[in-house]
């Protein structure tokens, strides 16, 4: 049987952010813009790694996170398997990137804006 839908309410919103910029501040990882919204989260990330060891981090942070401060356990399962990666090689698909995790997904949930890496 499949686990029902994970979902973040406003506590947990604000935990899977603060851990997304955490684990961005250890790896050296530049944030651009990031949107944790009620069942999804978005995020545009420069780094020298893969998208899919990025994803895992973001979620191993943000699981790690919750359990801490209580609102979840570890038990529970709360990430998909995978989620939709890509690379951004051209400055303009960064800024399409930004443009669309900020503006792109409905009414402001947790919202990171950061500047671009070349700023």
């Amino acid at each position: 049987m499949r686990a029902a839908t994970f979902r973040l309410d406003a506590s947990r919103r604000r935990v899977v952010l603060d851990s997304i910029r955490q684990s961005c501040q250890f790896r050296g990882w530049w944030l651009s813009a990031a949107h944790v919204r009620s069942t999804h989260v978005h995020a545009v990330v420069a780094t020298g790694e893969k998208p899919e060891r990025v994803m895992g981090e973001f979620k191993a942070y943000a699981s790690r996170a919750l359990v801490r401060v209580g609102l979840e356990t570890s038990a529970r399962p709360k990430w998909a398997t995978h989620g939709t990666t890509r690379w951004l090689w051209e400055e303009e698909d960064v800024w399409a990137a930004v443009e669309y995790v900020l503006k792109g997904q409905g009414e402001d949930m947790e919202i990171h804006r950061g500047p671009a890496p070349w700023s």
